[in-house]
């Protein structure tokens, strides 16, 4: 991923209000390992309901930042497992959770959101490099983050669907 900067950040969100962008916390960019990731994800510690996924995506007009608000109502509970639909990687069901996005524009406004699920910390860039054994060759790693990106941005261009 492209380093960005946080006025490239706040300007990229598609589905926030200006408030929400007011109260949006940033993640130490001056840590973070751009080329170890396919989108900066990030949770808020004052609202831990509430969380931001940021990537690079090309366009009609080239390659532009594009950021959504997301929220959660919190891990699931019990046992078991559930796989995040972004990385594919399964996990103990506390860890995965169904988060939603307000649509873009006036179907967000109406109150329209799209709804899939995600690792609980937005950490996926860091889980697909984390893979057993058999899955570290730079070719799985270069397919698995191929299809990672890809669904981020799938989600991403939904959200901004307003039909």
């Amino acid at each position: 991923m492209k380093p960005l900067t946080e006025d490239e950040i706040r300007a990229s969100f598609v589905n926030a209000t200006e408030e929400d962008l007011e109260r949006m916390p940033l993640p130490g960019l001056h840590e973070t390992v751009w080329e170890d990731r396919e989108y900066l994800g990030w949770r808020d510690p004052a609202n831990p309901l509430r969380g931001y996924i940021v990537h690079w995506s090309e366009g009609a007009d080239g390659e532009r930042p594009v950021g959504i608000l997301v929220r959660t109502v919190g891990p699931h509970r019990g046992r078991g497992s559930a796989m995040c639909s972004l990385c594919h990687t399964t996990q103990p069901l506390t860890q995965v959770s169904l988060f939603s996005a307000p649509k873009a524009g006036a179907a967000g406004r109406r109150g329209d959101t799209l709804g899939t699920y995600i690792c609980e910390d937005l950490a996926c860039s860091h889980i697909i490099r984390m893979a057993p054994p058999h899955l570290q060759a730079s070719a799985d790693l270069e397919r698995r983050a191929a299809g990672l990106l890809g669904r981020v941005q799938s989600f991403t261009s939904d959200v901004l669907k307003t039909a």
